[in-house]
């Protein structure tokens, strides 16, 4: 049970938070209100896998670096809290869960689970050689509506590409804001981010636009799906979060990151999810 804990503070469970809200969305939207508790379970559970899977192997991949980054280097593998081996059988464990998950949810969710899984461990590896590895990101989280999406409907359509682009694109800024307190350590380690290639203000211009794209996207989701004002008074709310988010973080005053990072994109995720749920529910 303590390596269990221990694993579980190390690939931050709690932040499936980001994702889950979207993916659940999607899976509304899909349904015109509310999906099965089957379709339900089947993509908590895929999600649940995705994300484990994603961030075990983020952890594995990053461990030598984690090791000499002063604010990582008490992760449970650089401080030897876990052994390789054991996030490895946790990784597969996890993989496995997603698969049989996508099965259960219909044949198209499991033939195009390969490219979720393509993108959960590319991301690991494109702070190697691209600054556009927030993008890589995003979309790894992007796809959870997406893949929701199509667990409950077994096709696609435009409404969760466009809910799967603004998620791509708050994502994005998010981790942009987040990698400014790397900067120096990721150019002496010659990794590639947006603060460390083209500088902390620059990176936070450059986030703040990727969050003036985000709600433009939720706002074409309304649109799509004939959505009420309950849906958008929802994605104000979360303008004003992002709004806000900008406002605590400057190139001067990095101290607030973690407020930024999850407190602020958490009641985000939750905020737009229950207006956009109530809509649905009260208002078609």
């Amino acid at each position: 049970m303590n390596k269990l804990r221990v694993f579980f503070e190390m690939i931050k469970f709690e932040h499936t938070l980001f994702a889950l809200p979207f993916a659940y969305l999607g899976a509304f939207l899909a349904a015109d209100g509310v999906p099965s508790v089957s379709k339900l379970v089947w993509i908590t559970l895929a999600m649940i896998g995705a994300r484990t899977a994603a961030m075990s192997l983020n952890r594995l991949i990053d461990r030598h670096i984690d090791a000499r980054n002063p604010r990582t280097a008490q992760r449970a593998l650089p401080a030897g809290q876990l052994r390789v081996k054991e996030v490895y059988f946790y990784t597969v464990l996890s993989f496995l869960l997603l698969g049989y998950s996508a099965y259960k949810l219909n044949y198209l969710a499991l033939m195009l689970m390969p490219i979720a899984v393509f993108f959960l461990v590319l991301y690991s590896y494109t702070k190697r050689f691209t600054w556009a590895c927030h993008l890589a990101l995003g979309i790894s989280l992007g796809l959870a509506p997406a893949g929701a999406w199509i667990g409950v409907t077994g096709h696609w359509a435009l409404a969760p590409i466009l809910l799967g682009l603004g998620v791509v694109t708050w994502v994005a800024g998010f981790d942009v804001v987040y990698a400014c307190q790397d900067v120096e350590f990721d150019r002496k380690e010659g990794l590639h981010s947006i603060p460390a290639i083209f500088g902390v203000q620059r990176g936070l211009e450059i986030s703040s636009f990727l969050h003036m794209l985000a709600p433009l996207f939720f706002i074409a989701v309304g649109v799509v799906m004939s959505m009420s004002w309950l849906y958008y008074a929802g994605v104000g709310i979360a303008i004003i979060l992002l709004f806000r988010q900008h406002r605590i973080v400057t190139a001067d005053d990095l101290s607030k990151i973690g407020v930024a990072f999850f407190d602020l994109n958490g009641y985000l995720s939750i905020l737009l999810f229950v207006f956009s749920i109530l809509d649905l529910i009260f208002l078609r």
